[in-house]
């Protein structure tokens, strides 16, 4: 004991408060790419491709809960996704794509990230729109069947910007942060190990989002157009925040991050309409207290 006792504390190992912040801290993936024999699988395309699995899965059993006929978001899938992907890199290339280093041939590289959820929602909806008056629908039923379902798809995607160690907030010393590689910190910020993952936050946030969602429409209290509206405003109440935690190069107006500005007017012009839907709206499921024969009569509803 008195030999233990007697050991120099010089030659004890002290931690000091950045070691302390990598010992409890999230570990990020030296690589986001697996080589499955000649291929590689990019781990980011991957979690994209799931998310939409997903959400179309959900989708197309809200989307009959609604009274709209089977199959129909399958039909719908592909002119959704080519939208979503289109209007997803186009907001991106105009907003935060970085021309003077990725040039030209880098624009088509979206597996390595760069599919703005903006653009997504916009070429999504205009996909949507045009394919539901093309097959007399009823447009804002059919954005309540599918948009909180996009929400689900967006919380599994947002596991791609980890996989690319990408999109993460300020530094942090908190136990949950993210752990980055000196070559994806952006600049002034090289001395700094540990951020806030913003994409873990996001993720959570929209299941969260999702279960609220689905919980107030069970008790019978939205209407036709408040699912949709609740969606949009749930989220971008919380990207805003997100965009103010955020370091990465960013479009800016008036010296704030466009997105974070984009967000603000969103949630505003959402919350509106929510309270709007909700003073004219009809209950979203009155297709389904039908009687049979009348239900015969119209498998999909029609725009009034």
């Amino acid at each position: 004991m008195s030999g233990l006792a007697s050991i120099s504390p010089n030659l004890c190992p002290t931690l000091d408060e950045t070691d302390l912040a990598v010992l409890a801290s999230i570990p990020s993936p030296a690589d986001g790419v697996w080589e499955i024999g000649p291929l590689p699988l990019h781990a980011y395309g991957l979690l994209l491709a799931i998310g939409v699995i997903v959400a179309a899965r959900v989708a197309e059993g809200r989307a009959q809960r609604r009274g709209f006929a089977e199959g129909l978001v399958s039909e719908l899938a592909t002119k959704l996704i080519i939208g979503g992907v289109v209007g997803a890199r186009v907001y991106h290339l105009f907003t935060g794509y970085d021309w003077d280093t990725k040039g030209i041939a880098g624009t088509v590289k979206i597996w390595e990230g760069g599919l703005s959820i903006w653009g997504a929602v916009a070429g999504g909806a205009v996909a949507l729109v045009w394919s539901a008056r093309k097959r007399n629908l009823d447009t804002i039923l059919l954005c309540d069947a599918l948009g909180p379902a996009v929400i689900i798809g967006q919380g599994i995607g947002r596991w791609g910007n980890y996989f690319n160690q990408e999109l993460f907030g300020r530094p942090t010393t908190l136990p949950w942060g993210l752990e980055i590689l000196p070559q994806h910190r952006p600049t002034g910020y090289s001395k700094f190990e540990t951020f806030h993952p913003t994409f873990l936050y996001e993720s959570l946030w929209c299941f969260a989002a999702f279960s609220i969602i689905v919980v107030l429409e069970r008790s019978g209290k939205l209407k036709r157009g408040q699912s949709f509206t609740l969606y949009i405003a749930l989220y971008t109440f919380e990207r805003f925040f997100m965009e103010l935690l955020r370091v990465d190069d960013a479009t800016k107006l008036l010296g704030m991050r466009f997105n974070a500005l984009l967000s603000a007017l969103m949630f505003i012009v959402s919350s509106a309409l929510f309270v709007r839907f909700g003073q004219i709206g009809r209950l979203q499921f009155t297709e389904m207290s039908q009687e049979p024969s009348e239900a015969e009569d119209s498998t999909e509803p029609v725009a009034p």
